[in-house]
């Protein structure tokens, strides 16, 4: 029995498959100072779990959205999880930190997968606000999965060490790759005919970019995330070892931002039908310029408090759930024949410019947690410039109504 589009339970299904990025970043970061320790790498080795994790990530954002346009949603789902387990399976069992980084990347070039081809799935299924509102819905559902990982992985790590968080993420993809089988059907309409090939991927890849609002759409979603995955690849040390928490209470504090995120996600839900996407988006950038400033002028005023870097991260945190499910259902929308290749190139530069982000960070941790204020400014503010100079731009293509522009 094939899951129905619109049921409560094929929400839950694509919400539970964008979960996995989240997952396996969030659940092991109160276990990095520790994997350091055990396996006797430096605090920079550690952090290229991550920023390697971005690396593959982004490489499988290329492959798997043309490949769905072309062989089929299903078939590119059921391979990505494939790799994803056995990666994970090789984390775990990982004794030393390069064959544990070399893990991270097949772990990400599989977990792509799923998060690519469930935004696809949404645009298979829907357009417009509804799309908005679907991703939404899925944002509040995989959000409870960064409330509760770094939680878990904190109590993990307390108890029985950091190989625990990989034998959970090993898990839960087993149980994905078991239900997306049995229940998800495929909703691809629009396959393409032909050949895979380089050349049609660049063609598809071509047709996306040639689209100016999707480019705004892709900048502002970019710009977020550079914030979001600098919290993410620092975090866990800045709070550790300059303030001096346990694992257990950055589990906490992480969570904190977490549920931040939830909450503005909740309330996009309920205001996008009123407000619009732009409306949303627009709201969106100005917290997370907010919460750039605010960290900028927290740690200047208290230094000392670990509260001027969580507060700030708040409100930026608020803003990405304004905007997060807005900007990927706008720029989505003009491609029902090529969502694959889009929500694939959006999602590349994404990671790509995260790990970029996330190996200048790694590299300039000190003793100060001013290295991700600047990044936390400078990633609010570039989003808040991007959305209002592309304003004529995301005109044009303004996605309110079924019909577009060709592209």
């Amino acid at each position: 029995m094939r899951l129905k589009p619109g049921t409560l339970a094929m929400t839950i299904l694509l919400a539970a498959m964008t979960s996995l990025g989240p997952l396996s970043t969030d659940i092991y970061v109160a276990s990095l100072p520790h994997i350091g320790l055990a396996l006797g790498a430096s605090t920079a080795s550690v952090q290229l779990t991550i920023t390697c994790f971005l690396v593959g990530f982004a490489a499988g954002q290329i492959v798997y959205g043309p490949l769905s346009d072309s062989i089929g949603r299903r078939p590119a789902l059921l391979a990505g999880y494939a790799i994803y387990i056995g990666a994970s399976l090789a984390c775990l069992l990982a004794q030393s930190i390069d064959v544990l980084i070399v893990g991270r990347v097949f772990q990400a070039f599989g977990g792509a997968g799923p998060i690519i081809l469930a935004r696809a799935i949404v645009r298979d299924l829907y357009e417009g606000r509804r799309a908005a509102r679907q991703f939404g819905l899925m944002s509040m559902i995989m959000g409870v999965t960064p409330i509760v990982a770094p939680i878990m992985g904190g109590l993990l790590q307390e108890w029985y060490g950091w190989r625990a968080s990989f034998a959970v993420m090993a898990a839960f993809g087993v149980a994905l790759g078991l239900v997306a089988l049995l229940l998800l059907p495929e909703t691809n309409a629009n396959r393409r005919d032909g050949p895979l090939s380089l050349a049609s991927m660049r063609e598809s890849y071509g047709i996306v970019l040639q689209n100016k609002a999707y480019r705004a759409y892709m900048g502002v979603q970019a710009s977020s995330y550079n914030g979001l995955f600098g919290f993410i690849s620092a975090s866990s040390y800045i709070m550790q070892r300059i303030y001096g928490l346990s694992s257990a209470q950055f589990g906490w504090t992480f969570a904190v931002c977490s549920s931040s995120f939830v909450f503005g996600t909740f309330v996009g839900s309920r205001l996008v039908a009123r407000r619009g996407l732009d409306g949303m988006i627009g709201l969106g950038v100005a917290c997370q310029l907010v919460g750039g400033v605010a960290i900028a002028l927290g740690l200047a005023i208290w230094p000392g408090s670990f509260l001027s870097v969580i507060i700030p991260y708040m409100i930026f945190f608020i803003g990405v759930g304004f905007l997060l499910p807005q900007t990927q259902a706008a720029a989505l929308t003009p491609f029902p024949e090529r969502a694959g290749a889009a929500s694939s190139l959006m999602g590349f530069i994404q990671m790509t410019s995260g790990a970029i982000v996330g190996t200048l960070l790694g590299a300039s941790l000190g003793d100060t947690a001013w290295p991700l204020a600047v990044v936390t400014l400078l990633s609010g503010a570039l989003g808040f410039i991007i959305f209002h100079m592309s304003a004529d731009a995301r005109r044009d293509y303004a996605p309110v109504t079924r019909s577009f522009p060709p592209t």
